[in-house]
């Protein structure tokens, strides 16, 4: 009994020393990944810049980090990188909004019924297939040219992904949990509101995510096919003038937007489940 007390606090402590815990550990570790990051992208970029200067045609087929910089600050000096932004920025925000609503009330919606879920999953495998861009003329007869259109190919884009890890969560629940309910008098409607909406909000939050990206390449789809302004155009009329550079800054303000929001989508997640962000600790 002595030697047991005795071992308890050794092996706690030797357990603390193993895994330490606290705000530096994972500061630093966070400011490691991020220098890491930083010091790829500076290669990566010297590379680039290396290639194109030592050869004309390299710099003109793939332009240059200096080249594409120039553009950029043209764009923000002239208004049109936060004009273009702007407008790309609000159709995906829109378009985001919908389709994760739509396809994630249908995802757990579909839960409440197995027959419904396989009389409807060859429907949904169809609507899934179809390229995006196949829809783009008949979004533009349907919508017109303006804002509509391009939220409706935004949220086109997002509606069936959002389905399916809606759905797949939903179903991914513990089923000795849901009996351990039933047990206890719990209805169904209890069940799905106390446990497998909580429970699938993992798969849901991934999704989100991965419709962001989604939800972007609609909106600039839509706007490849008609439109005056917005990310997608400014990409659309550099290349036909054969401008690269310019094309390249333009990507580069779409990727920044596209990490904006899903930075805004990793703190929602934060907000709403909290749980997670100690597990990770």
């Amino acid at each position: 009994m002595t030697v047991e007390l005795d071992a308890a606090p050794a092996a706690k402590a030797s357990t603390e020393r193993v895994a330490p815990t606290g705000r530096w550990p994972r500061l630093r570790g966070t400011l490691g990944v991020l220098l890491t990051q930083l010091v790829v992208l500076a290669a990566f970029l010297a590379f680039w810049g290396y290639a194109t200067g030592q050869n004309k045609t390299a710099a003109f087929m793939f332009g240059s980090p200096s080249a594409i910089f120039k553009f950029l600050s043209q764009m923000a000096v002239d208004g049109s990188l936060w004009r273009d932004t702007s407008v790309t920025g609000l159709e995906t925000l829109l378009g985001f909004f919908v389709g994760n609503c739509i396809g994630t009330l249908i995802g757990l919606s579909l839960w409440y019924s197995r027959f419904v879920s396989r009389v409807v999953e060859p429907f949904v495998i169809a609507l899934g297939s179809i390229p995006i861009i196949a829809l783009a003329p008949i979004i533009i007869i349907w919508f017109g040219t303006g804002l509509t259109s391009k939220v409706a190919m935004s949220t086109l884009s997002v509606v069936i992904v959002a389905l399916v890890t809606s759905y797949k969560g939903a179903t991914g629940v513990d089923p000795d949990q849901i009996n351990l309910l039933r047990t206890l008098g719990a209805s169904k409607f209890q069940i799905f509101r106390k446990l497998v909406v909580p429970a699938s909000l993992t798969d849901i939050f991934a999704g989100l995510k991965l419709t962001v990206g989604f939800a972007l390449i609609g909106a600039i789809v839509g706007e490849f096919m008609s439109s005056s302004e917005g990310l997608g155009h400014a990409i659309f009329k550099a290349g036909s003038l054969y401008i690269i550079p310019k094309v390249f800054a333009a990507l580069v303000a779409t990727i920044a937007l596209a990490l904006v929001l899903t930075f805004a989508v990793g703190k929602i997640e934060q907000l709403l489940m909290p749980w997670r962000r100690q597990l990770q600790r």
